[in-house]
């Protein structure tokens, strides 16, 4: 009997991960689709190379923002229904970028798209922390693996799509058809939403980090807004510190690999291969190093090997040290957001969705900073930024109450 219930238990578990792991697949499948295709709408809509740099801003400040509307939807909606909303949304976003008649409309829906993103990244990570906090199984840092390889599909989406045309709306057909697909499926296994037990959670830690003691959470729970706890915002800071490694990486490796390590022009583009691979492997096995570890090691110990690691290559110079510490960095920093975000939802849903909009603030800060200090000196000391960043990570993990997962579980039951 005890057998037959463990592998219910194991199936339900599988149908859960599944169904909110083609929520990450859906985001990172639909922002991989329309940014492959920039340079078909610059050129179909006559933009020039500022206007592409505001259109690709008007997402990331839709997203930036989108933090007091989410909190309002995860109220009133739940995580389940807010996800599988904003999921149809993205899609029906990509028909409307590809018809767009002009600029100004074009804003209008990246900036409807940044919104949406938000929606759904907070709800899709409520979704994965209920998961393990009801199955207590670690599931979050394989579920940001699929986000990343939502990208890839996209990637080799475009490149097959443009092989026998050149059209934006019927590559961007093409993947509404998959996004519908992966909607449905996901509509199959969303765990139901328990009520409004994290909102409490967070107010209470609001009014203990007030007023030091545990007397005040009625009039903390009467608030419409209640203010971050101490432990919240030293998860926001990790998380800014975290993404803004991550994003510069992105953006910033393929340049540092040509013009400091000078490397080859078929070599440089290895930079970002080398920290996107090295991201998605680490993602894979992460869950179990949670699991035998906890978060709280996994997140400092990874970290410091990011920051020490990429420290090291810099002052070595190099290629071959170049490509050893961006590989430290994806390793290290890889299961950085998912163990911040499952702290987060344990903090409840207003704390998840802050720490959410301060790691989109960090990826749209990141590669403007690391430009930043790279014209008031170089790249090399761009790059000492992106070390400083991970080790920052991790000293904000030493302030966090990395809860356990079957403490966390039991709490909330």
């Amino acid at each position: 009997m005890f057998r037959v219930l463990e592998v219910r238990a194991q199936q339900s578990f599988l149908r859960g991960q599944s169904a909110i792991a083609a929520l990450f697949c859906s985001l990172g499948f639909q922002y991989a689709t329309w940014a492959s295709r920039i340079p078909a709408i610059k050129s179909e809509l006559g933009l020039t190379a500022a206007e592409v740099g505001m259109l690709l801003m008007a997402a990331g400040v839709g997203a930036a923002v989108s933090f007091p509307l989410v909190a309002l939807l995860m109220r009133a909606l739940g995580s389940l229904r807010l996800a599988l909303l904003s999921q149809l949304g993205l899609t029906l976003l990509l028909p409307a970028l590809a018809a767009a008649p002009n600029y100004p409309v074009a804003l209008g829906v990246m900036c409807a798209d940044g919104l949406l993103v938000g929606c759904l990244n907070v709800a899709m990570n409520a979704q994965g922390a209920a998961l393990e906090a009801k199955f207590e199984r670690n599931a979050m840092a394989r579920l940001h693996a699929v986000f990343s390889g939502g990208s890839l599909l996209a990637a080799l989406l475009a490149s097959g799509v443009s092989t026998v045309t050149q059209s934006v709306r019927a590559h961007f057909g093409v993947a509404v058809a998959l996004l519908v697909l992966l909607g449905a499926y996901a509509r199959t296994g969303l765990l139901a939403d328990d009520g409004p037990a994290g909102e409490e959670t967070d107010a209470e830690g609001a009014a203990q980090a007030g007023s030091g003691k545990g007397g005040g959470p009625t009039k903390a729970r009467g608030r419409r807004w209640p203010l971050p706890s101490r432990v919240t915002l030293w998860m926001c800071f990790a998380m800014v510190f975290g993404t803004i490694a991550e994003g510069a990486m992105n953006d910033w490796s393929t340049l540092y690999m040509r013009d400091i390590a000078k490397a080859s022009a078929q070599t440089a583009p290895l930079g970002i291969a080398v920290v996107s691979g090295m991201m998605v492997l680490a993602r894979l096995f992460a869950d179990g190093w949670r699991a035998r570890w906890g978060d709280a090691r996994v997140v400092l110990l990874g970290s410091a090997l990011a920051g020490a690691g990429l420290a090291a290559a810099l002052v070595s110079g190099g290629v071959a040290p170049a490509l050893a510490g961006f590989a430290c960095v994806g390793l290290g920093i890889a299961a950085v957001t998912p163990c911040v975000y499952a702290a987060a939802a344990r903090q409840g849903s207003d704390a998840l969705t802050l720490v959410a909009a301060m790691g989109t603030t960090g990826l749209l800060a990141g590669p403007p900073l690391i430009g930043f200090v790279a014209g008031a000196g170089n790249l090399a000391w761009g790059m000492a930024t992106v070390a400083a960043s991970a080790l920052a990570v991790s000293l904000c993990s030493t302030r966090i109450r990395w809860t356990p997962l079957q403490a966390a579980s039991s709490g909330s039951g």
